[in-house]
């Protein structure tokens, strides 16, 4: 058995099972704000679909070190602890971008403000990802 396969396709199943929590998380935010947009009478910002579907990038990013992973001569059980380490770096990410995309929502659907300083944060969390993914696919 090719443990390295092994940790490339951890690497994209771990990242996306954050993806979809973070995406869980997040919607219940935008649901919940535009729920409140139309009990007030208010008109319900479909921007929020930004937050929601902020972390779904964490699964692209999986996929493209899963395929770096794939190609990749190193060791076998270096690639499958890489693979599991940055998996995790990424479903972390997405779950706390899905945190801060629910806050944004709650945030923005109730004053109606602030979109890019909200966005910056979530971006902030995204940049865990990113990272991962490109140190990864620089050292395998």
């Amino acid at each position: 058995m090719n443990f390295g396969m092994l940790g490339a396709a951890v690497c994209m199943g771990i990242a996306a099972i954050g993806s979809a929590i973070g995406i869980g998380i997040a919607g219940q935010g935008a649901i919940g704000a535009w729920k409140r947009c139309y009990v007030n009478n208010k008109p319900a910002p479909f921007i929020l679909t930004v937050f929601a579907g902020a972390p779904l990038t964490q699964t692209i990013y999986g996929f493209l070190l899963m395929q770096s992973m794939a190609a990749s001569q190193k060791d076998s059980w270096f690639l499958l602890g890489l693979g599991i380490a940055s998996g995790l770096a990424m479903c972390f990410s997405a779950i706390a971008q899905g945190k801060a995309g629910a806050a944004g929502s709650d945030a923005l659907g109730e004053t109606g403000k602030g979109f890019a300083q909200y966005i910056m944060v979530v971006g902030l969390c995204e940049t865990v990802a990113l990272f991962a993914m490109v140190f990864s696919m620089i050292v395998c």
